[in-house]
């Protein structure tokens, strides 16, 4: 069941990739800038970024599970999961720009975010992979409700080992997407940017957003 929920967090990255290019994508087409030489920044950047997203999964999987070992964890769990899902459904129709509520959500997050983003200025021009995987690691903690939706859903994965496969899959999914996009942005821009692309991809990964309200209902 979990290696389903690895696949499942892996595809919601790849599908989501429309909005990453939009949150990431200005940055990662600096770093990229379509050049080889820039493909060990690229790689750096996103290596950062993912190891942020799989220590934030294990962070809040290992608080979840201390947590729900005082309660029924089954109980837990299953709330979990559906509040997951129900996160899902809402970055499907953000995605296919059909409801715009988790905005709200970024926003807020944005509170955090006026703190921490000195620390990625910093670090900018870069300079080489070591500076990039940094500034990755930083840029990781962006307000972003894809991101959001998928910590919401590593909460219900059962411990810190579980939440942080879970974000590390997510985040793997992702990579393709930003990594094209670094070596191809002015080309790539214009196709995620289409509105039948992001649709497709809301309807997607609404999709997963049911299937995981349905498994916990019947668990």
């Amino acid at each position: 069941m979990l290696e389903t929920g690895y696949l499942a967090a892996f595809l919601v990255g790849l599908l989501g990739g429309v909005h990453c290019v939009g949150m990431c994508g200005g940055i990662v087409g600096v770093l990229g800038m379509g050049s080889r030489a820039s493909l060990g920044v690229l790689l750096g950047y996103n290596l950062g970024r993912i190891l942020s997203y799989t220590l934030a999964g294990a962070l809040l999987g290992g608080i979840a599970a201390l947590a729900t070992s005082l309660a029924d964890i089954r109980q837990a769990q299953q709330t979990l999961q559906v509040v997951a899902g129900l996160f899902m459904l809402a970055m499907g129709l953000y995605l296919g720009g059909w409801w715009f509520g988790l905005l709200k959500l970024e926003r807020a997050g944005g509170h955090l975010w006026r703190y921490i983003e000195p620390t990625a200025q910093r670090l900018l021009p870069v300079r080489g992979a070591g500076q990039a995987l940094l500034l990755g690691a930083v840029w990781g903690w962006l307000p972003c409700g894809l991101v959001y939706s998928v910590l919401i859903w590593s909460i219900s994965s059962g411990g810190a080992l579980e939440g942080g496969l879970l974000m590390l899959a997510f985040g793997l999914g992702t990579l393709p997407n930003l990594l094209a996009m670094g070596l191809a942005a002015e080309r790539l821009r214009p196709l995620l940017q289409r509105l039948w692309v992001r649709r497709v991809a809301g309807v997607l990964v609404m999709v997963f957003g049911v299937l995981s309200i349905y498994r916990a209902l019947l668990a």
